[in-house]
């Protein structure tokens, strides 16, 4: 259903406010450059600054923008079930192709309480979900025995996977069915990731690199591993810059110098510095992304 390279794509602003003319430009630049899909306003996206207004009007946006062209898998996420499960409808309204929906944070849930989130969320919407397994920012870590139990809800369709646990692939399979939609949430272990059963990455560096990310996932699914592994190496450098600060920061700073959009961030975000801006430049002028 969901496979190779779908982008985390950044909410673009200009003095303040959303910038929906950059944001066509990015989503048609995006078909054009052979992006299997887009996240709108997941944590690249700055939702946690985005007022619901924003951010049903981002999600609206893309989907319109978007014209069938690529799947659109909505940022829906919340660590409250009624706002998660609002956002989730609101997807489902707009004509998203999914809703992706990051376990709840801060409330730090058992395993109990993650399942019946989802459950809730599912019961109350018709639009397939992805959940989004990041421990590392919600705290709280989906086991894939609980994952497993979701799997069996019709429209729990897959997982965005940042554990950075490239073997928690072959464990979901194991409990979730090999038909489950594992997808990366992280740019440097996808080659791994895929090796294992994985089909895509939901990607921060394709906001710069959009078509060598594409080449790299379609090496991966159809099994040339020679040509993904020369692309990982091509890539790595560029991950290595875009994660040196906030990875949303700098791919704002990136595709300002690519033209796109301005590199303008809500706080507690601040801009790159200058040692991070020299790097990425560097980079991406060696991948023959500057003209």
């Amino acid at each position: 259903m969901f496979k190779g390279s779908i982008v985390a794509l950044v909410t673009p602003f200009r003095n303040g406010k959303l910038d929906l003319d950059a944001l066509k430009r990015l989503v048609d630049w995006h078909v054009a450059e052979g992006t299997s899909g887009i996240v709108p306003v997941g944590t690249t996206g700055e939702s946690p600054t985005l007022t619901y207004e924003e951010h049903e009007a981002a999600v609206s946006a893309t989907v319109e923008f978007a014209a069938g062209r690529l799947k659109v898998i909505a940022g829906a996420g919340s660590n409250s079930t009624a706002e998660a499960t609002a956002f989730t409808a609101h997807a489902q309204q707009a004509g998203a192709d999914a809703a992706l929906v990051v376990t709840p944070y801060y409330n730090k849930p058992t395993q109990a309480g993650l399942y019946a989130h989802y459950k809730a969320v599912h019961d109350e919407t018709d639009i397939p979900i992805i959940i989004y397994n990041i421990p590392g920012r919600s705290i709280v870590d989906m086991s894939p025995a609980t994952m497993g139990e979701l799997a069996k809800l019709p429209r729990i369709v897959g997982v965005k996977d940042s554990t950075g646990d490239i073997t928690r692939v072959s464990d979901q399979r194991a409990t979730c069915g090999t038909d489950f939609c594992q997808l990366s949430g992280e740019d440097a272990s996808a080659l791994g990731f895929n090796a294992h059963g994985g089909v895509g990455c939901i990607s921060v560096t394709a906001n710069l690199a959009p078509r060598l990310c594409a080449e790299f996932q379609t090496a991966t699914l159809s099994g040339d591993w020679a040509k993904a592994l020369e692309l990982q190496d091509k890539l790595l450098p560029l991950h290595r810059a875009v994660f040196a600060e906030p990875g949303l920061v700098a791919a704002k700073y990136g595709l300002s110098l690519l033209g796109k959009c301005s590199d303008e961030v809500r706080l507690p975000l601040t801009p790159l510095t200058d040692a991070t801006k020299d790097r990425l430049k560097g980079v991406m002028a060696d991948l023959g992304l500057l003209s």
